[in-house]
């Protein structure tokens, strides 16, 4: 076990796109004109450990949903390794070299630019994000902006007047941020396996308790551990250290709606609310549309439910 700085645990924040989101939607194969082009596609940047996942009710309701198969997070990456599985080899598992090692946050732009300009072809695209996702969803704002009709950000990290995740991460609004109290569940040396691990199938009850209280204190115990049965155990130690900042020109052109989850221990509500008014003075003209659900940073399923309607509601725009 090694000792996690901001940096490294950034790794177990999983962004509520990410921790809330069902099974991975199918590849897009249909030939280019086959599909409507009435109806919106909503594109879903999982935060940090998470999968690739659609949302039923959304798709129920009208609209397209897909989520973004980031680097190093597919089903044959390689991170659900033998040495995760019960009983745990935690000696191997805290050595084995990371599929996640050297990726950086322009592969995960260039992975969720591919799914937009794909979603494009086929009607109007709405880009959500949470937690980490924010930093791919602003990349990904500024490379095609014309291809997107609204940004939304669930307790995302949204960089303007700082570079990088890990800038935000040192202000004094992110004094009250849990995320240091994570490192328990950490695994092995970043250095030694070129990425963060953590191990999410610890049988450590008191590691378990402290994961729960900080990402998801009003889930029940079963929507806690199924959320963690769907996280992968690496991330990118490139990404939070990136430049990740939204340009005025690209990104701060599109309509942009932020998601506040209120019950948030590890992105507080006082950091969310700076990334906010940092974006709005960077683009006065543009500014958030900003909404609050009360839940926890991976939305437990009230706010999950919640969310939906916000989103279904601004698709539908």
């Amino acid at each position: 076990m090694t000792t996690m700085t901001r940096r490294g645990v950034l790794g177990l924040a999983a962004g509520a796109a990410g921790a809330a989101t069902v099974a991975a939607a199918p590849s897009l194969t249909r030939p280019r004109g086959a599909a409507r082009r009435d109806v919106t596609t909503i594109v879903l940047v999982a935060g940090a450990n998470g999968s690739a996942g659609g949302d039923a009710e959304l798709t129920l309701r009208g609209h397209r949903t897909v989520g973004v198969e980031l680097p190093g997070h597919s089903p044959g990456s390689g991170q659900f390794r033998r040495s995760y599985q019960a009983p745990q080899n935690l000696a191997a598992l805290s050595t084995e070299w990371s599929p996640m090692a050297g990726v950086t946050l322009d592969d995960y732009a260039e992975a969720a630019v591919a799914v937009v300009r794909r979603a494009a072809d086929l009607g109007p695209v709405v880009v959500w994000g949470g937690s980490m996702g924010g930093a791919t969803v602003n990349r990904v704002a500024n490379e095609v902006p014309r291809l997107i009709e609204r940004l939304i950000y669930s307790s995302a990290f949204c960089c303007t007047a700082l570079p990088t995740m890990a800038d935000y991460l040192q202000l004094p609004e992110a004094a009250e941020s849990r995320i240091l109290e994570l490192g328990g569940a950490a695994v092995g040396d970043p250095a030694v396996i070129g990425a963060t691990r953590t191990n999410f199938r610890t049988s450590d009850l008191k590691v378990l308790a402290k994961l729960k209280q900080v990402l998801c204190a009003g889930a029940t115990d079963a929507e806690f551990l199924t959320m963690l049965n769907g996280m992968h155990p690496d991330e990118s130690l490139e990404v939070p250290m990136a430049d990740a900042r939204g340009h005025k020109d690209t990104w701060g052109s599109i309509p942009r709606t932020y998601i506040r989850h209120t019950r948030d221990q590890m992105i507080p509500l006082a950091l969310q609310d700076r990334m906010i008014a940092d974006a709005d003075r960077l683009t006065p003209r543009n500014r958030f549309d900003v909404r609050s659900v009360a839940t926890s940073h991976a939305a437990d399923a009230a706010g999950w439910r919640a969310s939906i309607e916000i989103v279904d509601e601004l698709s539908r725009r």
